[in-house]
């Protein structure tokens, strides 16, 4: 996996263009926010998140469907359980994953972030090839863009605390920032 800074697509990914996005108000890229997402809630390798996040998803296919029907989102980054990285929009353009947000009194933080999404859900663990990915992914945007240092690597529950839970206790942060420093070390 490798980050092309010229154009902020990954190479080694899988690319699945959301239409879900548009561009920047300036071309600060500082924060990092690390999500959890499955479609249907609990299950996983459906296609189902790509199918969402490109405006596909069949609503008839599963009644949580309808309720998520006119939601417009993306996120840059989706790991899969496997540890398979797809990538929906360029990191230089705006992603729309975080919402109603709020980091360091700064609001609208897709303004100024990238989101990674974990195919995963709050309770359950998240398995050894997704942290794997995601650090491997982290180092590549923290030396692409310097301002995603490890102090601006938040959940989405820390930047929109009344809203989202993600990614939720099951999410192992003592792992994920030991093998980024593990990393830098090396």
């Amino acid at each position: 996996m490798q980050l092309d800074p010229a154009s902020g697509w990954c190479q080694g990914v899988n690319i699945c263009p959301s239409p879900n996005f548009n561009a920047r108000p300036t071309d600060e890229i500082s924060l990092l926010v690390i999500h959890n997402i499955s479609l249907p809630p609990a299950q996983f390798a459906t296609g189902k998140v790509q199918e969402f996040f490109q405006n596909r998803l069949d609503v008839t296919e599963h009644p949580y469907f309808e309720g998520i029907a006119d939601l417009r989102v993306s996120a840059h980054f989706l790991i899969e359980r496997d540890g398979t990285v797809t990538q929906f929009v360029s990191c230089l353009e705006r992603a729309w994953h975080a919402g109603i947000s709020n980091f360091e009194g700064r609001e609208v933080c897709n303004d100024f972030s990238v989101g990674i999404e974990l195919e995963g859900t709050d309770d359950l663990p998240f398995t050894d090839a997704q942290y794997q990915a995601l650090t491997t992914l982290t180092r590549q945007l923290q030396n692409t863009f310097t301002g995603i240092t490890a102090q601006r690597i938040c959940g989405h529950s820390d930047i929109a605390p009344r809203r989202k839970t993600d990614p939720g206790p099951a999410f192992d942060w003592t792992r994920y920032r030991a093998a980024l420093a593990k990393e830098e070390q090396q």
